[in-house]
Formats: C-alpha cells, structure tokens, sequence
C-alpha cells in the first residue's frame, strides 16, 4: 500500500505544533510566576525564536542535501529533549535553556514546507500548503485547553511530561510512516551557519524581497499580540489558565476551518495577490480593536477579533509561502524557503521583546503597534501587485 507524504506530514506538524500549542499560552503567566518582568516574558519568547533564526536556513539547506526525512527525525528528538527539561524548570535560567533547546528543534518547519513543495505542482501548491497550515490550526484547537487544563489541576511538570510524550508519538509515526520527499538531492547545497548567506543572491528577485518583507512585518505585529495577549487576558480580564487555553482554542479552529476548506476556493476565486491584501487589511482592524473590548462584552468582541484575525492569516501565510516557493529555483526550495523561516523566526525575535517592554508602559501599545506595522506590510505587498506574472521564476 502506497504510503502518503502529505497525511504523514500534515499528522508530523500537527503532533509538533499539538506540543508548541500545549505551552505557549500558558507560559507568559508561568514566566511571571517565576518573578519575570514583561521584558523578560518577551525574552523567554524571543529565545527560542531566535534559535529558529538560526537554524532553519540550516535544516532547509541540509535537508536538500541528504533528504527531508532524516532532518525531520532528528529535530523532532531534540524537541522531546527540551519539553523533559521544560517539565522541571523552576527557575528562569531552566526556562529560557529549555526554551532555546526547544527553538533548534522546531526550526524544522522549513524542512516540511520544502517537503510539501516536493509532492506538489505549481496548481496545487497553495491548496497543499493551505492544508499544513490547517495543521497549526488544529495543534492550537487542542494544545491550549489541554495545556491550561492540566496546568490548572495537575501543575506545570505535567504539562512538559504530556508535550514530551507527543513528540515521541511523533518520532515513531515519523520513522515508520514518512517516505523521503525529494526526489533529486543537490549534494552541492552549501552548509552554513549564517542565516543570511544566500540572503542577497534571494533579493535580486524583487517579488522575493517584499514577499520577505511582508512576512516579517506581519509576523512582527503577531508575535507581539500572541506573547502579551495571555497577560492582558489574566490582568485585565480575569481569566484562569485554563480558559485562556479556551480562547486559543477558538483562534484555532477558526484558522483551521480558513486554511482547510476556504484557502482553496478563495484563492481559485480571488487569486494571490488579492487575497494577500486583504489579509492584511483584516489584520490591521483585528489588531487595532484588540484591545478595545469591553470587559461586559468581551466574548462577542474576542469573537469578531478572532475571526478577523483567522481569516487574515488564512489569506496572508499560505500565500506568502506559495507564491516565495513559485519564484524559487526547484532546487533550491528548501534554501529559499528556509531563508523566509529564519526571517520570520527574526520577527519572532524582535515581536515579543518590543511587545513585552510596551506592554508595561500601556496594555494597548503592542495592539496599536502592530496594526501601524501591518499598515508598513500593506506597502510592501503593495508592491508584489505591480509585479507582472511574466517576471515569475519559471518552475525548473
């Protein structure tokens, strides 16, 4: 029986993102717990983004050398390694360890995206890559509740011990069900450390460059809502962990349901580069409400918000990535694709150390922020429009 790349894929980022999705919304409030500031917050977050800075383009180019499969393998143990030491981490020198070990593992994200490129054509791209979005989706449907749920009643060691477990379901499902994807290796594929080596021979395509630039806008602006919103949530609100937990699950079911069945159609419908627009457009008023709801109506007001944001970043992330994989040299996917992780994983860097050290001056900052950002990604993406079609890489 034929095994399938994409249902073994789509199952290795979901498990993945299931574990990523178990901690991150409990761990701004964790962080304080220890005796962090919001700056350190931000830092606990940025560590581990910026490990991914440095080691996607690393995987990506690996992996076009010796195969997408091994370089998934062993990301995914040393994920496990990092969410064991998460479980006993009672200081903020334990956690920020375990959050940079768990950064290099996760880097892989670009391994997969070059995967999924391997399997597919230039007309099923976006579908495809809709569809392992709809992965993250799902991880955050389930990963918070449960994060919050078992922080709630059974403490913070459990919560690393669960995520540790996923990532080894993860590991044997990985080794006995994922074929290796590419089909001609490019033993020639430079290994570097330097995440942006290659980073200007990619600009000399212009679409390449701004399609950069607006991931790393947009990413910006999101990473600093994501780290500070759990804090808002609890200060400002009174929510409990657990139900904290329940608001990001509802961010991702609404994501998966965009990036699963309406990605495809509104692309066939609308194209691209219109859907890339007006993704950003709904995550500047997302963003510029966020902190606006009133605390009588703050269900209905998150509800609009989330669903402004899931349809945004449905149109927005898939998007970029396919048409960044369009205009990449085939060979070179991985790289390229790896190139975008790293820039993105440098917005993940600085989003939540400049939404963690405006938080404490105003609750509101990191939200008003990062919708004037969006606006600055809106000029960029801008540009991609007056690209013609014709000034496409050719698929090779």
């Amino acid at each position: 029986m034929k095994r399938s790349p994409l249902l073994v894929l789509f199952i290795t980022i979901f498990i993945d993102l299931l574990g990523f999705g178990i901690i991150i919304p409990i761990l701004p409030n964790y962080t304080k717990e220890l005796g962090a500031t919001s700056l350190d917050v931000g830092m606990i977050a940025a560590i581990y983004s910026l490990m991914n800075f440095l080691f996607a383009p690393i995987w990506g180019t690996v992996s076009d050398r010796f195969g997408r499969r091994p370089i998934i393998l062993i990301s995914i143990c040393i994920t496990a390694s990092s969410y064991l030491m998460f479980a006993f981490s009672t200081t903020l020198i334990l956690l920020f360890i375990a959050r940079l070990i768990a950064g290099i593992g996760s880097a892989n994200i670009s391994t997969v995206q070059a995967a999924v490129a391997d399997i597919s054509t230039p007309e099923n791209r976006v579908k495809m890559m809709g569809l392992i979005g709809a992965a993250f989706g799902l991880g955050f449907i389930f990963g918070p509740p449960v994060g919050g749920f078992v922080k709630t009643h059974f403490g913070i060691e459990y919560v690393g011990l669960l995520a540790m477990g996923l990532c080894m379901v993860n590991l044997v499902m990985a080794w006995f069900l994922l074929p290796e994807t590419i089909k001609q290796k490019n033993p020639e594929a430079a290994f570097t450390i330097h995440p942006f080596r290659n980073l200007r021979a990619a600009f000399k395509k212009i679409i390449i460059r701004d399609l950069f630039f607006t991931n790393f806008l947009y990413i910006t602006a999101f990473s600093a809502m994501q780290i500070t919103a759990p804090l808002l949530w609890k200060q400002h609100y009174q929510l409990t962990d657990e139900y904290i937990g329940y608001v990001f699950m509802f961010i991702g079911i609404a994501s998966a349901i965009v990036q699963a069945g309406m990605i495809g159609w509104l692309n066939k419908n609308y194209g691209e580069r219109k859907l890339l627009i007006a993704g950003i457009w709904m995550m500047v008023a997302a963003l510029g409400i966020f902190p606006l709801a009133p605390t009588n109506l703050f269900i209905p007001t998150m509800a609009i918000i989330i669903i402004l944001m899931s349809l945004g970043n449905g149109c927005i992330t898939p998007t970029i990535t396919t048409m960044i994989s369009k205009n990449a040299p085939r060979n070179e996917q991985g790289q390229i694709l790896g190139l975008n992780m790293s820039f993105a994983s440098l917005a993940r860097v600085l989003g939540p150390l400049f939404g963690g050290l405006v938080y404490d001056f105003h609750f509101s900052l990191p939200y008003i922020i990062g919708a004037v950002i969006m606006l600055v990604a809106w000029f960029f993406a801008s540009q991609v429009l007056n690209i013609k079609d014709s000034e496409a890489m050719p698929e090779k």
